[in-house]
């Protein structure tokens, strides 16, 4: 079960909470919403420690494209080294030599951007479940400030069911 799960029960139990007469507010059970919270609160450390691998991902590749990068140049500049003693070799092979690095940045900034981007998507889904969490909690809390406002404004509330 995750974060999103937990804050689907949480809104089911407020919306199908036995509502005040003549008033916005409702009557929740207070453990019931306290240990939904908790189950929320206690899935947020996985959510976080997912997004903490999916960033440790991304460095992972782009050192992976910078050692692969190193090794093409490398290589190009043996084999420039081995064609010096011809001119026109010398030079064809200098011309391959920056088409081999400019395809090996081309191919580096290609998959930091894709690695980017990826992160980037993680990292909004796991805002909007942040973000769903902070608006439950504060409406929540919102509930209660108001039944006590109302309570100080008229008394202790009767909690007894209504007929019918």
């Amino acid at each position: 079960m995750d974060v999103h799960d937990k804050l689907d029960e949480l809104s089911a139990l407020v919306e199908s909470a036995r509502a005040m007469p003549m008033s916005a507010s409702c009557v929740v059970n207070r453990a019931q919403v306290l240990d939904l919270l908790d189950e929320a609160r206690s899935l947020l450390p996985t959510s976080l420690a997912q997004a903490d691998d999916v960033l440790a991902d991304r460095e992972d590749i782009v050192a992976a494209a910078k050692v692969s990068g190193a090794e093409i140049i490398a290589r190009a500049d043996e084999e420039a080294r081995l064609l010096v003693s011809e001119h026109e070799v010398y030079r064809v092979a200098v011309a391959e030599a920056a088409a081999v690095r400019a395809d090996a940045d081309a191919e580096a900034r290609r998959m930091r951007r894709e690695t980017d981007d990826y992160v980037d998507a993680k990292l909004a889904n796991f805002e909007v479940a942040l973000h769903k969490t902070i608006a439950a909690v504060q409406k929540g809390r919102d509930k209660i400030r108001g039944r006590h406002d109302f309570e100080e404004l008229g008394g202790p509330v009767d909690e007894t069911p209504l007929p019918g």
